[in-house]
């Protein structure tokens, strides 16, 4: 019965989470974030005890249980194992291969010499949860979008108005393309090699596989019950398992018991592991290494507290009006700053499918390098709802704090900047007044200009950056705009002016 509950657990865990990636509709409610929140870098980037210490006893216990039932891109590629086993003619078949640990431990190091030095994009490009969000963001949501949609279109037909259509946009040509390299390179490593990518690249399958080395209960060989007939190698999909020799590479096993599954002699065991000869218990293939074990604690130590470096991004267009360009960039309300959103983000775009507005993209520079693809706040599609808390409430990593309603309004992540020169009523003479009728907090009003027009004037003190005047702004080069604030700041409360009480006799008039 192991497998079939490791397999229904992971089936569940894959949809719910792949769901909550998909769900434009709030049909699960935000308390699911749970699902990203027991993620091995999230949890370790928003310091997570409790999810931290969970996961390290779980695999001190159980082995990489882990990389089988919580991680979806360890289940995606499972799931891709098993779909491939339909276009074969013969049965798949895999085979034990030598653990590639110089490539593994050098890819963990360079991780976790990056992060160290501030350059967090490695990281990102190689969680597997992140990895697996850009893939669910970039490939599957549009698609699942495009079938919303031709449902829409086939109820309203009948005078049925069950769905509503969704406006299908890629927010970013490099994730984009991020995500596709990344669900083919994956993909195929899955369909040809099962595991493969987990023990070769994974930085948390090397993480959890040196832990699951030590963990109590393990597969083990029955000496008298084998009879190397090898069926269980050939379902090793980690590539971890030596028939022949009788021997299981533990840091490379998942615990997904096919292996056990498959021996009709019940010579395959999971109990709790004794190094009794007796018992011809498996043979761990590497050695001890307390170096590692010393790197792997400093590791965990020092990389919650490093702070990264960001580069801002400056740029200008020559015209005949003044040019408009933020020189700082937007960062999600509850972010702080970009500072504390490179350290902690990873770029899973969880925050970016649910931000309902549209408002979040994914950057390309204007963090720096070490930022790509991080969510940044960009006012061509939308603006940030004012009583909207979506990205605060469902950030797993610590990147986007928690915010309630009360302090969003008081949350200021940019300054309204007002460019006479290039607004219509400058340039035209005509009324417009589109950006103060779309503020919130009255930071854009109307004052007079020429006999009867108006002409917006700006209060930066209490504006909170939503965007809401830079998004209808009709000037061909915007008039009004939002310049970030390094440092996310409180804004100002208009004090309301007191109204003296009148008596009216009759009715008012």
């Amino acid at each position: 019965m192991l497998k079939k509950i490791r397999v229904g657990i992971a089936v569940v865990v894959l949809a719910l989470i792949t769901f909550f990636f998909l769900d434009f509709a709030g049909i699960l409610p935000s308390g699911f974030n749970w699902l990203a929140k027991i993620q091995l870098v999230p949890a370790l980037l928003s310091l997570n005890i409790l999810v931290l210490l969970a996961l390290v006893v779980t695999t001190f216990l159980f082995g990489r249980i882990y990389c089988s039932v919580i991680c979806p891109l360890g289940i995606f590629q499972d799931l891709v194992g098993r779909i491939s086993k339909l276009f074969r003619r013969k049965k798949k078949r895999y085979r034990y291969h030598k653990a590639q640990n110089i490539l593994r431990w050098s890819v963990l190091i360079l991780v976790v010499v990056s992060f160290l030095l501030g350059f967090n994009l490695l990281l990102g490009l190689l969680d597997p949860y992140s990895a697996y969000g850009r893939i669910v963001t970039t490939l599957f949501k549009p698609a699942y979008l495009a079938g919303n949609n031709l449902l829409e279109s086939i109820f309203t037909s009948f005078n049925s108005y069950t769905f509503y259509k969704m406006d299908i946009a890629i927010r970013g040509l490099f994730v984009l393309i991020v995500g596709a390299v990344t669900f083919l390179a994956v993909g195929f490593l899955a369909w040809k090699y099962g595991r493969l990518y987990c023990n070769t690249i994974c930085p948390v399958g090397t993480l959890l596989g040196f832990l699951s080395r030590f963990s109590f209960f393990k597969i083990r060989f029955d000496a008298s019950s084998c009879n190397q007939c090898g069926l269980c190698e050939l379902k090793c999909k980690g590539l971890c398992l030596d028939s022949k020799e009788q021997t299981i590479d533990y840091c490379r096993c998942v615990t997904c018991f096919n292996c056990m599954e498959s021996c009709r002699h019940g010579a395959l065991k999971y109990a709790p592991f004794t190094s009794s000869k007796k018992e011809n218990t498996i043979i761990v293939s590497e050695p001890v290494d307390d170096g590692k074990r010393k790197f792997l604690s400093t590791l965990v130590v020092t990389s919650l507290t490093i702070p990264a470096v960001y580069a801002q991004k400056k740029t200008g267009i020559a015209s005949d009006v003044k040019p408009f360009g933020r020189n700082t960039p937007l960062t999600p309300p509850g972010s702080i700053s970009a500072e504390n959103l490179l350290q902690h983000c990873t770029s899973c775009q969880l925050c970016i499918s649910k931000c309902p507005t549209n408002v979040l993209k994914p950057a390309f520079l204007e963090y720096g390098l070490s930022g790509m693809m991080q969510p940044v706040m960009s006012f061509d599609k939308g603006f940030c709802n004012f009583n909207c808390t979506v990205c605060s409430n469902t950030c797993p990593n610590g990147a986007i704090k928690p915010l309630t309603v009360e302090e969003k309004h008081r949350t200021q992540v940019g300054r309204v900047v007002f460019i006479k020169e290039n607004c219509i009523v400058t340039n035209r003479e005509r009324s417009c007044g589109a950006c103060s009728e779309h503020c919130p907090t009255q930071a854009v009003s109307m004052v007079p200009y020429k006999g009867w027009i108006t002409i917006p004037s700006v209060n930066p003190d209490i504006c909170i950056g939503c965007g809401g005047c830079e998004f209808v702004c009709p000037a061909p080069e915007k008039a009004i705009y939002v310049e970030g604030n390094k440092v996310h700041q409180l804004a100002k409360i208009v004090a309301e002016e007191e109204k003296e009480e009148k008596e009216v006799d009759g009715f008012g008039f």
